[in-house]
């Protein structure tokens, strides 16, 4: 759970911290860029993160309007959440290659060390990798959005609604976790291979 908890709070701290660092006070002004999980936690979400497999947290507001270019204003700091989670995950290892090398022998070292490198790191790309689909509401489908012509940028908000019931089909299908299971994998791989060697 508090590997959940630091997951989350990231992600979500990190969009506010791109909106702010774009010209958008929104987040600041509603007390969202803070490390307090209890700002950020939506409890269904959380739940549903454990029954279905995905969930999400209370989401950053962002007001494009403040952004000199909205559609990469919007893209930017979305991406700032799923590059927060895979830079944790960096981090995490790199925490554990140096409990590994330098920490004297004990049980709560033993414990620091299997929950930076075999819970937070791979639950933290996992969730990185799973925002980066491009799918409403996820991170993934404003990136997408910067990409597209404003002719599907705009018939892409249209069905922006439908996005949540589409993950909740493939979810409840099983369509796609594999997938996504397989890119953490990948990630989690080169990321430990970079690190420990």
């Amino acid at each position: 759970m508090a590997a959940v908890f630091l997951c989350l709070t990231v992600h979500e701290t990190c969009h506010g911290l791109a909106a702010l660092a774009l010209g958008d006070p929104t987040a600041k002004s509603r007390h969202r860029i803070s490390l307090n999980p209890l700002r950020h936690i939506d409890w269904f979400g959380l739940l549903f993160m454990f029954m279905a497999g995905f969930g999400w947290a209370k989401p950053v507001p962002v007001d494009p309007r403040y952004f000199k270019h909205p559609k990469r204003g919007m893209a930017l700091t979305a991406l700032a959440g799923p590059v927060s989670n895979l830079l944790l995950a960096f981090l995490a290892l790199l925490l554990g290659k140096l409990i590994a090398l330098y920490a004297p022998y004990s049980a709560a070292w033993g414990m620091t060390f299997d929950f930076l490198v075999y819970t937070l790191a791979p639950l933290s790309i996992g969730l990185g990798v799973f925002n980066l689909i491009p799918i409403p509401p996820l991170d993934g489908s404003k990136v997408l959005g910067a990409l597209l012509p404003d002719r599907l940028y705009w018939v892409q908000l249209r069905y922006e609604r439908y996005g949540f019931a589409l993950l909740l089909v493939l979810s409840f299908l099983g369509v796609g976790g594999g997938i996504i299971s397989r890119g953490m994998m990948a990630v989690y791989g080169v990321f430990v291979t970079l690190i420990f060697g």
